[in-house]
Parts: C-alpha cells; structure tokens; sequence
C-alpha cells in the first residue's frame, strides 16, 4: 500500500489549470469519501486574502520588489500553515492547496533572483520542515498559458521572460524532487490532464479513483 498522502499541493504557470483540477479531484475524493479541505496562496485566511489583494491587485503593487513580494507570501503561508493547513492534518483531513512554497522559488527565486538559500531559511522559519506528500506541476508552454489566463492579474501581465523562468523554474524542482513531485503535461485535453491528476494521486494515496 502507498503512504497515505494527506497534503497534496498544485503547482504550475499562468493558465495550466490548477483551479479546475482541483476541483476535479476534490469532487472525486469526496466521493470516494475522503474528507479534503482547499486552500490557496496566497490566502486562504482572513490575513492572507488581504495580502493577496496587495500582491495581485493593487495599483500599488507594480512598484513592489521580489524582496517585499517574497516576504508577503511567507506571511500569508506562515498564516495558513498555523490557522488551516495543520488543524485540519491532525484532524485527519486531506489538504489540497494550490500553490504553495514551489510557487515562492518559481516566481520570486527564478523568476524574480531572490536565491534560493534565502528561500529554503524563510521557509525554515515558517514552517520547519514542513513540506507536501505530494505536488503535482502542470506545464505548459508560456504564451499557451499566457493565452488562457488572459491578464487578469499583476503576474499575468509580467513580461514573457519572467514567465519562461518561472517555467525553467517549476521543471527544475520537478526534476529535483521527484519523489515528492509529478510533472503532468497540461497542454492536453481536460479530461486527459484530469485522468493524469487521479493517477498520480491514485499512485500515491492509495485510493481507487
């Protein structure tokens, strides 16, 4: 039998998906009659969704530098670790969350030259080490993404290149970590994608999805 995963994370570019796979998934879990908790980054707590208002919305935020985004997304993470993440593990329930510390090094460290050992000791200091069971990366090509997110957002309209290094950066941590993550090709049909979702959480959690 596979490690019962209980803290399964989604990772990914502008536009890969992560929102309606998640929401695949999750309806499929409680049918299975699992209990599942979502959340998201940053938010996910009364703090955190003033902070992510700051980080994607504000007319302010476009003069903000990768040293005050990446600590707002700690402050929003250390948040959401300590106020739902955690509780709701102990109480035995499985915790889905799209984006989590993968998106930090992605965005502010590839993408926006925040090194990564100052990304790995923030993390430390919020959370220990606390990590995912499971990060399931879909991928896809840029101006693809680019074209379904359709610039709603302050990262959505940041240029092509920050967004191929935020790319470069969520491969280079699948290929990293590949026991704790999965690298799914989010180019292909819905269904496909989502069939590729339930398989590799299906691998690793044991469940008959």
């Amino acid at each position: 039998m596979a490690k019962t995963v209980k803290f399964i994370t989604f990772e990914g570019g502008e536009g890969s998906g992560k929102s309606t796979h998640i929401e695949h998934l999750v309806t499929r879990l409680r049918q299975e009659g699992y209990h599942v908790l979502i959340a998201r980054e940053p938010g996910g707590t009364e703090v955190g969704e003033q902070i992510r208002h700051i980080l994607q919305y504000s007319k302010q935020s476009a003069a903000m530098v990768p040293e005050t985004e990446l600590l707002l997304f700690c402050a929003s993470r250390a948040q959401l670790v300590r106020e739902v993440i955690q509780p709701a593990l102990d109480d035995g329930t499985i915790v889905i969350c799209d984006r989590f510390l993968d998106s930090t090094e992605a965005y502010q460290g590839h993408g926006g030259g925040v090194p990564r050992d100052r990304l790995r000791d923030l993390h430390r200091l919020i959370a220990g080490d606390f990590l995912p069971d499971l990060t399931l990366i879909l991928d896809l090509p840029v101006e693809l993404g680019l074209q379904r997110a359709q610039a709603h957002t302050r990262f959505e309209r940041m240029g092509r290149d920050f967004h191929e290094r935020m790319r470069s950066g969520f491969l280079d941590i699948g290929q990293r970590e590949q026991r704790r993550c999965v690298v799914i090709d989010a180019r292909e049909e819905l269904a496909a994608v989502s069939l590729a979702v339930k398989a590799a959480v299906r691998e690793r959690l044991g469940a008959p999805l």
